[in-house]
């Protein structure tokens, strides 16, 4: 009798990279350029990798939590997005900056030579600056994947904000 062996538990890294192969070969060419370039500049950062349905998003951030994250590729079938977080308070007098988020703004991404572009630079520059938590000054970060299921920011903000107890009206005395 052959003994079945149990597949290896998929690396973080070979999770990813099966998330970034559901995009098209342009878009993955992309987004694997950019996070390389990315993860060179920042190598204390942690790298926060979501899988949304329909696009993929990696995140670096000075810990593992993604509120604190302060550059985030996004890549989807419209292509490849890098978000700024504290996007609005972000100088941009050209107004390159794209989206109306309460806290990010976006740019598209042709190729990973874009990260090299003054302007890139500055919102780069501009939103470290702004950061509630830096990047460490030395270590190693780690690829983290994320989950993320439909209907988790309902249920979490539900918990965060419960409605408020309903009362009994009182009868009144007539």
């Amino acid at each position: 009798m052959i003994k079945q062996q149990k597949p290896e538990a998929a690396t973080p890294e070979t999770k990813l990279r099966m998330l970034i192969d559901r995009l098209d070969a342009k878009t993955q060419n992309i987004f694997r350029s950019v996070r390389a370039a990315l993860r060179k500049r920042f190598p204390t950062a942690n790298e926060l990798a979501y899988d949304y349905s329909s696009f993929v998003v990696v995140g670096y951030s000075p810990n593992e939590n993604g509120i604190n994250g302060i550059l985030t590729i996004a890549g989807r079938a419209t292509g490849v997005d890098l978000y700024f977080a504290n996007g609005p308070k972000l100088p941009d007098p050209k107004k390159l900056l794209q989206g109306s988020a309460s806290q990010t703004r976006f740019i598209k991404l042709e190729s990973a030579a874009q990260l090299t572009d003054p302007d890139v630079e500055a919102f780069i520059a501009a939103a470290i600056g702004l950061a509630k938590v830096p990047f460490p000054a030395s270590g190693e970060g780690s690829l983290i994947i994320k989950t993320f299921k439909m209907g988790t920011a309902k249920k979490r903000k539900a918990g965060r904000n419960p409605a408020p107890a309903k009362t009994k009206r009182r009868a009144s005395k007539k």
